[in-house]
């Protein structure tokens, strides 16, 4: 597998490349210090997988380079590793689709499970994107009334989505088959009004669901 780090700084991206090679030593990892030059990568290499990236880099704002690697990279799997770990930029990376956001400021253990979650189909959420404001509760609850009620078993499946669990790992927990998951997923979607999995623990938080 072919991973992109991009990061400006060269010694996180160096610690970063041994987290990822204690994962698995055969993944071939590229670096870049920019948005340009990640998207240099992007545009020539279509064989990675995964890019791993900061947000406050040079030469572009981050909504906007993000958007441009996701064209470039339509099958990569993108993980935030950042600084700014303010619960609106980590909504608003999830919402254009990242499969996690790590803080910096994390241990390596953690940072090594979330990285390994990622890499195993599921999807990582930082403690404070799971304790939305109250404000925020109190004002969407007025319209979660337009939301189709959840059956216990989406409800279920809705939790273990956003504690970051893959189908296959949500099917074993509650003893149903992949297939049987894959489709109280959509149902959920359906009636949360998501278009994805991120999408919908965000509009679930919102509704007063979770």
């Amino acid at each position: 597998m072919k991973v992109l780090i991009a990061d400006d700084h060269a010694l996180f991206r160096d610690r970063l490349s041994i987290q990822l090679e204690k994962i698995n030593p055969e993944f071939i990892i590229l670096q870049a210090s920019n948005f340009n030059q990640a998207l240099k990568f992007t545009e020539t290499d279509k064989a990675i997988e995964l890019i791993v990236m900061d947000l406050d880099m040079p030469n572009m704002n981050w909504p906007e380079a993000l958007n441009e690697l996701k064209a470039q990279a339509p099958k990569a799997k993108f993980v935030v590793i950042s600084a700014g770990d303010d619960a609106a930029t980590i909504r608003q990376s999830l919402e254009l689709g990242v499969s996690g956001f790590i803080s910096k400021r994390s241990e390596p253990e953690i940072l090594h499970k979330a990285l390994q979650l990622v890499l195993d189909g599921g999807t990582y959420l930082p403690p404070s994107v799971l304790q939305p404001a109250s404000n925020t509760i109190i004002q969407d609850r007025r319209t979660a009334g337009t939301a189709k009620t959840l059956t216990f078993r989406q409800n279920q499946v809705l939790n273990l989505v956003a504690q970051g669990l893959s189908n296959k790992q949500i099917a074993y927990e509650i003893g149903v088959s992949e297939a049987t998951v894959k489709l109280h997923i959509n149902a959920l979607l359906r009636s949360v009004g998501a278009t994805n999995r991120t999408q919908a623990v965000i509009m679930a938080q919102k509704m007063g669901i979770i």
